[in-house]
C-alpha cells in the first residue's frame, strides 16, 4: 500500500469514518484498512515505522522478474495482467495469474483523488440511490430487498421506503412520494449510473433514458449523472446507508416487507430526521424548514407511473407476467390485450380500454402460479352462456325450449348447434323455425341438419330485402334514444304564424308592413 493511500485512510478515521465507510470510498478491502490503521497505531505507540511491515516480505518467484515487469510498465503504462502474465511466460515464468496481478496493483498504485465536500443551497440539489439488503423477515422468510433513499442536499432529510425491485415503474414511483413527503421537488437530482436514468456514456456524456427525461421534465427538475466509479460524488446519499445498517437493520426482527416499511417510516420521523448531524451541528428538520421555500412545486397531476404492456390470452384464459399466470374472462382468448401494472394491482384492459379483470399482483419470490379469478372460470362462463340460449329458445315458444334441453342432453355439440339454429333467423321468419322445432321435437330429431331439411320442405327462405331492412330497423331502433319526440299536429304551431281575429281568421299584418288588397 502507498503512503498516499495510507493518509486517505488515516483522515478519514481520524474524521470518524467507519472502517466499511473508508473501504467503500477509496475502493479497498476491509481488511487493507484495518491493516492500516493498526500500523500507524502501533508507530504511534512503539515508534515503528507504519509503512515497514512486521516481519520482512518473503522471497517470490517474481523478484527475477522485476526489471522487466518495470520495463513493460514503463513502455506500456495501461498494461493489464493478464498481458503481463503472457510477456512474463515467454520469458520462462511458470506461476500463476494472481500473483502477477498483486505484484502489478503494488508498481501501479491507483491514483486516489481527494474528496472535496461541497455544499448546495436550499432546494438546489438531492441525491438518490438503492442499497440491497437480504433480510431474514420472521413471516416471509429470507428475501432481497432494496431501499430507496432520496436526501435533500442541504437538510440532509431523507425519504426512505423499502422496494423488491429497481426496475423503472418503481423507481419513478418512489420518486413520486418522496416529492410527496417533502411537499416539493429539488432543482437538480444526482444519480449514478443505472439503467433507469442514464443508457450508456458516448465521448465522457452520458445518454439520459428519455422515459426518465420525461418524467423529470414533468416534475421541472434535471437529472444528473455521476462520472463511473465515482461513488463519492453521492456522498450525502451513500452514508446515510451505514446509519440505516447500524441504527434501523440492527437489533431489529420484521414480519415481512410491509412490516419493514412501517418501522422505516416511523424510524425515518422520530430517529433521522431529529438527530443532531456532526458536520452541519443542526438537525435535518430544523434545516429543512429554510429549504421547503425553494423546492419546486408540486404539479397538479402526477406523471402515471404504472407500467402498460400488451400480452396475448393464452388458450387457458389466461395472461402472463413475471412467471405468474393471472385470468382473463374466456371472451377474451386468443386476443393481444393492453395489461396495465401498478405497485400492487394488475388491470387487464378491453377493446374499448375498459377494465375486464383485475388482479392483486402476486409476490416477485413467488413463480408458476396461476390465479384465476371466481368470475372467470369457465363453467360460471358457460352457464352464463346456456341462460342466454335458453331465453333465446324460450322466445320462440315452450316446444322450441323444449328442443334446447334435449339438443343438450342428446348431442355432444349441443351448445355449438344450438348457435347454428339461432342463426337460421336471419333466412327464415320466427314462425316458421318455432315450427319446424316443434315438429323436430314430435320426432325427437335432435340436430342442425333436421332443423335445415324440416325448414327446406316446409317454409320459405325469407328475401335478402328484408333481412337487410330488418337489421337496419335494429340498429337504427337502438341508437335513438327511448324517450323519442311524438308527432305534432300542424294546429300546434298557428300561433307562429300570426295572431287571430275575432272571425278566427289569421292574420299576419303588421303596423309596420299593412298588406293591402290583392291586385
Amino acid at each position: 500500500m502507498d503512503e498516499l493511500t495510507r493518509n486517505a485512510i488515516i483522515r478519514r478515521r481520524i474524521a470518524g469514518v467507519s472502517i466499511r465507510g473508508i473501504a467503500r470510498e477509496l475502493g479497498i478491502s476491509r481488511g487493507a484498512v484495518s491493516r492500516a490503521i493498526a500500523a500507524v497505531e502501533r508507530a504511534r505507540e512503539e515508534g515503528a515505522d507504519a509503512s515497514s511491515p512486521r516481519r520482512p516480505r518473503r522471497a517470490s518467484m517474481l523478484d527475477a522478474y522485476g526489471p522487466v515487469m518495470q520495463e513493460l510498465l514503463e513502455r506500456f503504462p495501461q498494461i493489464t495482467a493478464t498481458r503481463m502474465l503472457e510477456e512474463l511466460q515467454a520469458r520462462g515464468f511458470t506461476g500463476a495469474y494472481t500473483i502477477v496481478c498483486e505484484r502489478l496493483r503494488l508498481l501501479r498504485p491507483r491514483p486516489i483523488e481527494p474528496v472535496v465536500r461541497f455544499e448546495t443551497k436550499p432546494g438546489r440539489q438531492a441525491q438518490m440511490d438503492y442499497s440491497p439488503y437480504t433480510i431474514d423477515f420472521t413471516r416471509e422468510g429470507r428475501r432481497t430487498v432494496h431501499a430507496f433513499s432520496y436526501v435533500l442536499g442541504y437538510s440532509r432529510r431523507q425519504y426512505l421506503r423499502f422496494v423488491e425491485r429497481q426496475d423503472f415503474a418503481t423507481t419513478v414511483r418512489e420518486h413520486v412520494r418522496a416529492f410527496a413527503h417533502f411537499g416539493g421537488v429539488a432543482h437538480e437530482c444526482l444519480y449514478d449510473n443505472m439503467k433507469v436514468v442514464v443508457l450508456r456514456w458516448i465521448d465522457d456524456e452520458p445518454v439520459y433514458n428519455p422515459r426518465f427525461l420525461a418524467f423529470a421534465t414533468h416534475y421541472g427538475f434535471r437529472p444528473h449523472a455521476c462520472l463511473p466509479r465515482r461513488a463519492q460524488t453521492k456522498g450525502k446519499v451513500e452514508r446515510p446507508f451505514q446509519y440505516i445498517e447500524g441504527n434501523l437493520l440492527n437489533g431489529r426482527e420484521f414480519t415481512g416487507l410491509e412490516h419493514l416499511n412501517e418501522v422505516a417510516a416511523w424510524w425515518t420521523d422520530q430517529r433521522a430526521d431529529v438527530r443532531r448531524l456532526r458536520e452541519l451541528q443542526a438537525r435535518p428538520i430544523d434545516r429543512f424548514a429554510d429549504e421547503v421555500p425553494e423546492l419546486l412545486p408540486l404539479p397538479r397531476k402526477d406523471a402515471p407511473t404504472d407500467e402498460v404492456c400488451y400480452r396475448t390470452v393464452d388458450t387457458s384464459g389466461f395472461i402472463q407476467h413475471d412467471h405468474n399466470f393471472y385470468s382473463v374472462p374466456p371472451g377474451h382468448i386468443g386476443e393481444r390485450r393492453v395489461v396495465r401494472i401498478g405497485e400492487a394491482e394488475l388491470a387487464v384492459l378491453g377493446r374499448d380500454l375498459e377494465v375486464v379483470a383485475r388482479h392483486r399482483l402476486l409476490p416477485r419470490e413467488v413463480r408458476g402460479q396461476r390465479q384465476r379469478l371466481p368470475e372467470h372460470s369457465p363453467e360460471r362462463h358457460r352457464r352464463a352462456h346456456d341462460e342466454d340460449l335458453r331465453a333465446r329458445f324460450e322466445e320462440l315458444g315452450h316446444d322450441a325450449l323444449a328442443y334446447f334441453d334435449g339438443l343438450l342432453g342428446e348431442r355432444r355439440y349441443g351448445r355449438h348447434q344450438a348457435r347454428k339454429i339461432l342463426g337460421l333467423l336471419t333466412s327464415y321468419n320466427r314462425e316458421d323455425l318455432a315450427a319446424a322445432l316443434k315438429r323436430a321435437l314430435r320426432y325427437r330429431a335432435f340436430g342442425l341438419s333436421y332443423i335445415e331439411r324440416i325448414l327446406v320442405a316446409q317454409a320459405r327462405p325469407r328475401p335478402v330485402s328484408d333481412t337487410l331492412a330488418e337489421q337496419v330497423r335494429a340498429s337504427v331502433s337502438t341508437s335513438l334514444d327511448a324517450d323519442a319526440i311524438e308527432p305534432r299536429s300542424g294546429d300546434d304551431y298557428q300561433h307562429l304564424l300570426g295572431e287571430e281575429d275575432d272571425d278566427g281568421d289569421t292574420s299576419t299584418q303588421t303596423e309596420d308592413h299593412p298588406q293591402g288588397p290583392l291586385s
